[in-house]
């Protein structure tokens, strides 16, 4: 963490123009912006930095428009949202690559300038030099705010920072203090909980975090792959087919560095989605039946290890929380995470989009130490890899 570029606070930047990267990728229904936390989460810090006597240039993407069209995805859609919160005008820039552009930031009596959706441009996703040049000689200083985004090669994530003074911003080095705290040793015994429907998209996070953490518990449509490994019957539940070999890897080297591994002992069962579920052992499992949630002898066994941690990492819910049916699981345990973080007697870290909601479900979201938005990021960073949007910015 130590070694990212960082704007210092007596670093005098007054009158400096400030590309800020953001992530305001957020979800718009109808033109109107229904989730804002992202927005919110900004306000800070770019107040912080107006106070300096800056300008600053907002850059976002807004979903994926070489793939998808344009329609519905302009960040124009987002500008009211801004202003009333950031309680500033915001001039939006529809046209912003032109000789112009820097020099009308300068003359404007405007702080705020919002790029249209940098995705707009085929270029941003390919890197290109040229498109990342124009992007730099836009502002004087550019800062990244987006850790969500910084597991991409993208112009407006690296490109630019070839041809601009830049930095990690306060957002990279918060993400990335709560993180880091997952593996510093004072904090044992670390549990984390992984949970989601596939362990084809979790098989790298897994293999990295059980060589680090002392108990694993696997939840989630997951964990049927491992319920049906033991010679259980798992009915018409999901499944993923041909992972013998990967749950034999994943067992091997848990035992190998006496990490415990933990699934369900029992489940709520249903034969539809629709109907309301009833708990069974394993051993009790029929052939109709589909799995939905762990059951209460899990979450009284999951309870007793939390209670034992110094530190938790989530990823994934333990069920199908959409349907409060079986949104019994992962409320119990976000409720149980949130007592002992308030009591000061656990570190708790959460991330991923779905375990997000979970948690704001069980009303548990002022009770973990740090919940992060940054998705693949998140992810890629918790599976050892090298993020490039950080690699760029290391001093």
């Amino acid at each position: 963490m130590n070694n990212l570029n960082t704007l210092s606070s007596n670093e005098d930047i007054k009158d400096k123009i400030i590309f800020l990267r953001v992530d305001f990728n957020i979800p718009i229904k109808d033109g109107k912006v229904i989730d804002d936390t992202k927005i919110v989460k900004m306000k800070d810090i770019i107040n912080k930095l107006l106070s300096k006597k800056t300008k600053i240039i907002l850059c976002s993407h807004l979903g994926r428009p070489q793939k998808n069209g344009k329609e519905g995805l302009s960040l124009n859609q987002v500008k009211n949202k801004l202003e009333n919160i950031y309680k500033k005008d915001i001039v939006f820039l529809n046209n912003y690559l032109n000789n112009e552009t820097k020099n009308n930031i300068k003359q404007s009596d405007k702080e705020l300038f919002l790029l249209e959706n940098i995705r707009f441009y085929k270029e941003e996703e390919k890197n290109d030099p040229e498109f990342a040049k124009q992007l730099a000689s836009l502002a004087d200083i550019y800062i990244n705010e987006a850790f969500s985004c910084s597991h991409r090669a993208h112009a407006s994530v690296t490109g630019i920072t070839k041809f601009i003074k830049s930095y990690a911003g306060e957002t990279i080095v918060n993400e990335l203090n709560s993180l880091e705290k997952i593996f510093n040793k004072s904090n044992k015994p670390v549990t984390c909980i992984i949970g989601g429907s596939k362990i084809s998209t979790k098989i790298d996070l897994i293999s990295n975090l059980i060589k680090k953490v002392d108990f694993m518990i696997i939840g989630g449509a997951m964990a049927n792959n491992f319920i049906k490994y033991n010679n259980f019957e798992i009915g018409k539940s999901l499944f993923e087919p041909n992972k013998e070999e990967t749950i034999k890897e994943i067992i091997s080297v848990a035992k190998k560095n006496n990490c415990k591994l933990i699934i369900p002992e029992d489940v709520i069962v249903s034969t539809n989605e629709n109907i309301a579920g009833k708990n069974k052992n394993l051993s009790e499992i029929e052939a109709n039946d589909i799995i939905f949630d762990i059951g209460p002898n899990t979450i009284k066994s999951i309870g007793e290890i939390i209670n034992s941690s110094k530190t938790l990492l989530w990823n994934g819910p333990l069920g199908f929380f959409e349907k409060d049916f079986f949104a019994n699981g992962s409320n119990e345990v976000a409720k149980l995470i949130k007592t002992n973080t308030q009591k000061k007697l656990l570190t708790s870290i959460a991330g991923g989009g779905d375990t997000a909601a979970a948690i704001k479900k069980a009303n548990a979201e002022d009770g973990f130490s740090y919940i992060s938005t940054a998705g693949g990021a998140f992810l890629e960073w918790l599976e050892g890899k090298i993020l490039p949007g950080l690699k760029v910015l290391e001093k």
